[in-house]
């Protein structure tokens, strides 16, 4: 059994869950997402808990199994509290700003970087920090590598754009030989 899906996700105050054949649709106050599992994995509500089932014990059920049961409680977990990533600027003249659903960095480059933001997702920026929130883990997760990704911290002055609390090891310079 697989450790992880055989653990039932609760369901808080405010989310209604509505399990029709395959299709898993999830409701709560920060909004809605709708999900397609596999058909062979079984998905029931039993006492304000949702339980996931795999049919066999074959490697493909098994991977399933996990995966199914933690995808529909990130779900849960987005509509009811949310996913946010913070990301940090560091160096000099670099900034970042948001204007009309539209980021805007200056990371070093001989012009700005634009970045459209999708649709459910929310980018707040002062100057040398950017959180990005919303409801979709794997979306927020996506989008927050995709910002980073514009100007990675280098190792040797540490300039760029990293996640909040990012350990970024530090190399030495060269040096003159003798």
């Amino acid at each position: 059994m697989s450790r992880i899906g055989k653990n039932p996700v609760p369901i808080p105050e405010g989310v209604k869950i509505k399990i029709t054949g395959n299709n898993i649709n999830v409701q709560g106050p920060k909004g809605v997402q709708e999900w397609d599992s596999h058909p062979e994995i079984n998905i029931s509500e039993v006492d304000g808990e949702l339980h996931v089932e795999r049919p066999s014990d074959s490697s493909s059920h098994k991977s399933l199994h996990g995966t199914t049961r933690q995808i529909i409680n990130n779900m849960v977990l987005g509509v009811s509290d949310g996913f946010m990533k913070e990301l940090e600027i560091i160096g000099i003249g670099y900034q970042a700003s948001v204007k009309d659903n539209r980021l805007q960095l200056q990371v070093g480059y001989s012009h700005d970087i634009y970045f459209d933001v999708p649709e459910g997702i929310i980018i707040k920026s002062d100057r040398s920090s950017i959180s990005v929130e919303g409801i979709d883990k794997q979306l927020v997760g996506a989008v927050a590598a995709k910002i980073r990704s514009f100007r990675k911290p280098e190792p040797y002055k540490g300039k760029g754009i990293r996640y909040k609390d990012e350990y970024v090891r530090s190399k030495q310079g060269k040096t003159v030989g003798e």
